[in-house]
C-alpha cells in the first residue's frame, strides 16, 4: 500500500469510535445519520406534468450500494391520489421523460449499456419503443407541436487535429497509443475530461421512428435546449455561430433552423448571451432569457419576449432584481412562467406581458445532496398546474404540486430517515460587522442537542462564490451534527438570490469583505451561548475552500482547517482551469502577465506564511475546474512550513462530481471529522485574530 493510501484508510479509520476486539453485536440500530445512510437515499428529479394535470413523470435517482452509483429510473405519480408506480425501471438508467402534446405518449432516454437512445412509450396500451440507434447520447429532446416528430442535440465526432504521422506499424504489433494533437482553447471540462474532436449539431427523428435528420453543420456548437415552431417547420436553438466562438465564452444568440434545409437565421444580436427559446402558443412571439454582457463575473438574466421573426425585442423584467431562468409560457398566451431564486430558495412564478410578476410555488429544492444548494425544477401543465421538486433541511427533493402558491408533496422517498435523530435547523440572525449589512446564516444543531451545554462548531462555506445555500438537506452537514458539532453556513455578500448588488460586493474584490460576514457569523453563532469559541473548526469547497485557506491565512481562531478543492495561486488557476478562455475579463480585468501584482493580492498562498492552524487539503483527482495542482501547490507549502497536514484525493472524479458516489461522498466527510477530531479539545487559550495582540494558541 502506497504512503498516500495508507494516511488515507488512517484518517478513515479515525473517523470511528474505536470498537473492542470482542464487542458484542448492536442491540438496536443506530439512532443517528451515519455514512451508511447515504446508500439509502432517493431523490426526485424533472417533473413532468401531463398537458392534462392529472399525471407527472419524474426521474428517482436512488443509490446501488453493490456498484456504488446513483440509478435513474421514471415513475409516474397521480397528482390527484399521490398513488405512484414505476414506469421505466429495468437494470438500465433512464432519464429525460417528456410528454408528447396530447399526452398519449412519453419519450424518454435510456440505456441497458450501450449507447443511450431515444424511446417513446405509448400510454394507452403500455407499448415502448426505441426509435433511434445513435452512436451517442441524445440531448435536450422536444416534441414537435403535431407530436410527429423530436427534435435533440447530438455529439458528432470528427479526426481533430493532425501533425506529422507515425511510420507505418507492422501487422499484429502493438504500439504506443497515437499523439494527441490539442488545438482548441477548451480542450477539457470538468466531469466531461478531454473534449473528443467534434461538435454537437441539432437533429429531429420522427416519432414513431426512423432516419433521424441534421439540421445544423459546421466547425461549431449548435446543441443546447431546442424548441418547435408552433408549425412544426422549424427549431430554435441557442448558440454562438460565430467564427470566434472559442473565444466569446459569454456570447450566443438564438437561432431559428428551418426542416426544408438552409443556413441557422439569428434572431437576437445583442453582446451577451441569449437562451432558452420558447414559443408562444400563437407561434406569434419567442420568450427567451438572457443579459447585456459588460464584462462582470456574474450577471443576472431578465425575461425577454419578441416576434417570431426576431423583431421588437423587449425585456419584461427590467424591474425584477433576481436571475430568472426556464421560461414557460401559460396556454392561454398572456403570461410566462418562470423559476428564480430569493434568499437561498427558489421559486416559480408568473411574468405578465406588463412586466408583473406574482409567485406561484415557492420551496423549490435541487436534486444535490451533500451540501444545500438553492435550486429546483418545475413544469406546468396546460390547465396552469405547476409539478415542482420540493424538500427541506431534514428531507431531499420530492415530487410536489403547487396550488395556490404553496406545494403539497406527492411522494416521500426518504421516509426512513424518520427513524433517525437528526440534526435540527435554526435560523440565525447576523449583521456583518464591515458595514451592517444583513447576512442569511443557518446552523444545523448535533442530534439530542442541549441548549445548557455549548458545542465544537463547523462554519462550511459554499462555492460558486457567486452561488447560494438554501433552507434545504445536506448529507454533510448531517454527518457533521452527528459527530456532535454544530454547523455554521451562510450566504456571504457575493451570493446570488439577493439581487445583483449583493452578488457585485465581490465584484473583482474576492477574496474580499466576504471575509468580514464569515467572520460575523461565526460571532453570531458564538453570541448564542451554544458554541464552544475554543472548539471551531472550518471548511469549504470550490469558492469555499478558497475562502478556507484565506481565512486561516487571516485568523488562528480556528483549532483546525479542510480547504476542499480550492484554488491557490490566481495566475495558474487561470491558464488551467477548464473556463481558461472565459476568466478574464470575467474575475480580472488583465491577463496575468499584465497584472502579477493583482493576482498575487488576491491569492490564499500569499497568506500561507501567516498559517498556523492545522489544515487538511481534500480534492478530486480528476478536478479539471480547480485543477489538482492548485491543491497539491497549498499541501506542499504547508509541508515545507512544518504545519501539519494532510492531502486526500478522492480517486477518479472532478470537481463537481466529488460527492457523487455514495461510498466517496462518506469517504470525504469522515475524513474531514478525523482531521477536526484529532485537534477538537475541552479547553484551549482564547484566540485573536493576527494583528491583533498575542498569537492564538494552536492545538498539535
Amino acid at each position: 500500500m502506497t504512503r498516500s493510501r495508507m494516511l488515507f484508510a488512517a484518517l478513515l479509520a479515525a473517523a470511528s469510535f474505536p470498537v473492542p476486539a470482542q464487542a458484542a453485536p448492536a442491540s438496536a440500530p443506530n439512532r443517528y445519520f451515519t455514512g451508511a445512510d447515504l446508500f439509502n437515499l432517493e431523490v426526485a428529479t424533472d417533473p413532468q406534468i401531463s398537458p392534462d394535470g392529472r399525471t407527472i413523470a419524474y426521474v428517482r435517482k436512488s443509490n446501488d450500494i453493490m456498484t456504488d452509483k446513483a440509478r435513474q429510473t421514471i415513475w409516474l405519480v397521480d397528482v390527484a391520489t399521490g398513488q405512484q408506480r414505476p414506469l421505466v425501471a429495468g437494470a438500465g438508467t433512464y432519464f429525460t421523460p417528456r410528454w408528447s402534446p396530447d399526452g398519449a405518449r412519453l419519450a424518454y432516454v435510456g440505456t441497458d449499456g450501450g449507447a443511450p437512445q431515444l424511446f417513446v412509450r405509448w400510454m394507452a396500451s403500455g407499448d415502448s419503443a426505441r426509435i433511434t440507434g445513435l452512436p451517442d447520447s441524445p440531448d435536450s429532446i422536444a416534441w414537435s407541436p403535431d407530436g410527429r416528430r423530436i427534435a435533440y442535440g447530438m455529439f458528432i465526432p470528427d479526426d481533430g487535429a493532425h501533425l506529422g504521422m507515425a511510420p507505418a506499424k507492422p501487422e499484429g504489433a502493438k504500439w504506443a497509443d497515437p499523439l494527441q494533437v490539442i488545438d482548441a482553447v477548451t480542450y477539457r471540462f470538468d466531469g466531461a475530461g478531454y473534449f473528443k474532436p467534434g461538435y454537437t449539431q441539432v437533429f429531429w427523428v420522427p416519432a414513431d421512428g426512423g432516419a433521424p435528420t441534421q439540421l445544423t453543420f459546421g466547425a461549431t456548437n449548435a446543441g443546447g435546449p431546442v424548441a418547435w415552431t408552433a408549425d412544426s417547420r422549424a427549431v430554435l436553438f441557442s448558440a454562438d455561430l460565430s467564427k470566434d466562438w472559442e473565444r466569446t465564452i459569454n456570447e450566443s444568440e438564438i437561432y431559428r433552423v428551418s426542416l426544408d434545409g438552409g443556413a441557422p437565421v439569428a434572431l437576437t444580436s445583442r453582446r451577451g448571451p441569449d437562451a432558452a427559446p420558447a414559443v408562444s402558443p400563437d407561434g406569434r412571439q419567442i420568450a427567451y432569457v438572457g443579459f447585456d454582457y459588460d464584462g462582470r463575473a456574474s450577471q443576472q438574466a431578465q425575461l425577454s419576449v419578441m416576434n417570431a421573426d426576431g423583431s421588437n425585442r423587449r425585456v419584461l423584467t427590467a424591474n425584477f432584481d433576481r436571475n430568472v431562468t426556464n421560461p414557460v409560457w401559460a396556454a392561454d398566451g398572456r403570461s410566462i412562467y418562470v423559476q428564480y431564486d430569493e434568499r437561498g430558495s427558489n421559486r416559480v412564478a408568473r411574468v405578465g406581458l406588463d412586466g408583473s410578476v406574482r409567485d406561484v410555488a415557492t420551496g423549490l429544492t435541487a436534486s444535490g445532496l451533500d451540501r444545500p444548494y438553492s435550486g429546483g425544477e418545475f413544469s406546468v401543465s396546460r390547465g396552469g398546474a405547476v409539478a415542482v421538486t420540493a424538500g427541506d433541511q431534514l428531507h431531499p427533493s420530492d415530487v410536489g404540486i403547487a396550488s395556490g402558491g404553496s406545494v403539497r408533496r406527492l411522494t416521500h422517498l426518504n421516509e426512513q430517515l424518520s427513524a433517525n435523530v437528526m440534526g435540527q435547523p435554526q435560523k440565525l440572525n447576523v449583521v456583518s460587522t464591515y458595514d451592517q449589512r444583513p447576512i442569511d446564516a443557518w446552523m444545523i444543531m448535533p442530534p439530542d442537542f442541549d441548549p445548557a451545554k455549548t458545542y465544537p462548531l463547523i462554519l462550511e462555506i459554499h462555492g460558486g462564490p457567486q452561488a447560494a445555500y438554501g433552507p434545504a438537506f445536506s448529507t454533510d452537514h448531517q454527518l457533521y451534527a452527528a459527530d456532535g458539532y454544530i454547523v455554521l453556513y451562510t450566504n456571504p455578500r457575493g451570493s446570488t438570490s439577493y439581487g445583483q448588488a449583493f452578488t457585485d460586493l465581490i465584484e473583482k474584490d474576492y477574496p474580499g469583505h466576504d471575509y468580514d460576514d464569515l467572520m460575523s457569523a461565526v460571532d453570531a453563532a458564538i453570541a448564542t451561548g451554544h458554541v464552544d469559541q475554543n472548539n471551531l473548526f472550518v471548511t469549504g469547497g470550490s469558492g469555499g475552500g478558497v475562502l478556507t485557506a484565506w481565512i486561516v491565512g487571516k485568523t488562528n481562531r480556528f483549532r483546525a482547517a479542510a480547504s476542499q478543492k480550492p484554488v491557490i495561486e490566481l495566475a495558474s488557476f487561470a491558464l488551467t482551469t477548464d473556463f481558461a478562455a472565459a476568466f478574464t475579463p470575467g474575475w480580472r480585468k488583465e491577463r496575468p502577465w499584465e497584472d502579477p501584482q493583482g493576482y498575487w493580492k488576491y491569492s490564499p498562498l500569499s497568506l500561507v506564511g501567516n498559517i498556523k492552524t492545522p489544515t487538511l487539503v481534500v480534492v478530486g483527482s480528476d478536478d479539471y475546474r480547480t485543477p489538482v495542482s492548485q491543491a497539491e501547490q497549498l499541501y506542499m507549502a504547508l509541508q515545507l512550513r512544518n504545519i501539519p497536514t494532510a492531502l486526500v484525493k478522492v480517486p477518479g472524479v472532478g470537481h463537481g462530481a466529488i460527492a457523487s458516489r455514495p461510498s466517496q461522498a462518506a469517504a470525504k466527510a469522515s475524513a474531514i471529522l478525523a482531521w477536526f477530531d484529532r485537534y477538537r479539545a475541552k479547553t484551549v487559550a482564547s484566540s485573536v485574530p493576527l494583528g491583533q495582540g498575542t498569537s492564538a494558541v494552536t492545538a498539535r
